[in-house]
């Protein structure tokens, strides 16, 4: 039986891209190849930065621009919802796959769920507990309308049948952000290069402890004066101890600006960095000596690459990360951070190990599945 009609697959902020780009590989590499058709929803909006992220990935045009661009998240979700509704009318897919927990992962499964499509999403039971974050309810909603639920690790199989869903309708297939890693690493570029072209003070280059990169950009971390304020505090007094490379969210460095932080940035040992490319700020990672972030996606990347994360959060949605990987979640607390750095530095830095299935190998366990799931359909 041949599958009635192309997968619509769905990116619209950068952890997407790198998620669907091995997807893509594997659906054009199976034998019979799947059908497909790349939407880009436009929720990330610069424009600049989602060209390099698709030829990093050597990912292909979007077949679909639904250029949604930015808005509060209802206006963004709504918006969305209104132009992905006739792509779906117009392509008739035989179902309609969504990556990670971004509004353009929920409003495209709402969309189509409505109209009797099938949805596939891929990183599905991934738990924080933590219902103040957009992304959790972004999740939890999409789990529960998905028919194939694709988990990266074995815990988000147990978050889902503790939600109600059937383990018929879940399959453990391994973590596609890596996939992108191993491969990624091989034309990553390096550190050195990166660091030179920036015009990045020598001292930082050639410090006997290396550096640390640090990402900063939820809303609970950098919105507020007194938290923010906080944390490059606690940053100036880690980067006396180890250069810090901070790759900032573009408003992050806006609220710096915005609310009279700037003088907190010790530009002698703290380097603020454009925004990065994927390959860029891979290179940048696997020279670092830690990781310091607030990102789920750079949880995983470190915990593949070898390299100590402190995620200055409370809670993760990624726990493998902690139980088998080298992240250790801090939080904001200045001695919990300080202490971290300090065992990193005198070598005893957590390296943990690769999780079951992170082997660069996720794509193609969920692509011959998602094949026999829709000849059945």
């Amino acid at each position: 039986m041949s599958i009635s009609g192309p997968v619509l697959c769905v990116v619209g902020a950068r952890p997407n891209f790198m998620k669907m780009a091995p997807i893509l590989r594997a659906m054009a590499a199976h034998v019979p190849p799947l059908p497909v058709r790349l939407v880009h929803t436009g929720q990330h909006y610069d424009k600049g930065m989602s060209e390099r992220f698709f030829e990093d990935l050597h990912l292909p045009r979007p077949d679909i621009n639904l250029e949604v661009g930015p808005g509060t998240h209802a206006i963004q979700t709504a918006e969305i919802m209104r132009n992905f509704e006739p792509v779906v009318d117009a392509h008739k897919p035989s179902c309609v796959a969504v990556v990670g927990d971004v509004n353009s992962t929920l409003a495209c499964a709402l969309v189509a769920v409505k109209k009797n499509v099938p949805v596939v999403h891929i990183e599905a039971g991934l738990r924080s507990y933590d219902r103040t974050m957009p992304e959790e309810i972004n999740r939890i909603l999409t789990d529960q309308i998905s028919d194939r639920l694709y988990i990266t690790e074995r815990t988000a199989g147990d978050n889902l049948a503790r939600e109600g869903i059937p383990s018929s309708r879940v399959c453990f297939a391994g973590n596609v952000m890596i996939d992108s890693v191993f491969l990624g690493r091989k034309n990553a570029r390096s550190a050195k290069e990166t660091l030179q072209s920036n015009n990045v003070n020598p001292v930082v280059l050639s410090h006997p402890l290396g550096y640390g990169v640090v990402t900063l950009h939820r809303p609970s971390n950098v919105d507020h004066p007194e938290i923010l304020r906080a944390l490059l505090r606690v940053l100036g007094e880690v980067a006396t101890k180890l250069p810090l490379v901070l790759a900032l969210h573009p408003r992050t460095r806006s609220n710096i600006d915005s609310f009279c932080l700037s003088d907190l940035v010790d530009t002698a040992r703290m380097v603020l960095l454009p925004p990065l490319g994927y390959l860029e700020m891979l290179g940048l990672m696997a020279g670092a000596t830690v990781v310091l972030t607030d990102s789920g996606g750079l949880q995983e990347e470190t915990t593949a690459l070898g390299v100590p994360c402190l995620t200055l959060r409370e809670n993760t949605e990624r726990p493998i990360t902690v139980e088998q990987g080298t992240n250790i979640l801090v939080g904001r607390d200045r001695s919990v951070i300080v202490g971290a750095i300090q065992e990193i530095l005198a070598g005893r830095g957590k390296r943990g190990r690769v999780p079951e299935f992170w082997d660069g190998h996720a794509a193609e366990r969920i692509t011959a599945d998602l094949y026999q799931w829709l000849k059945q359909k």
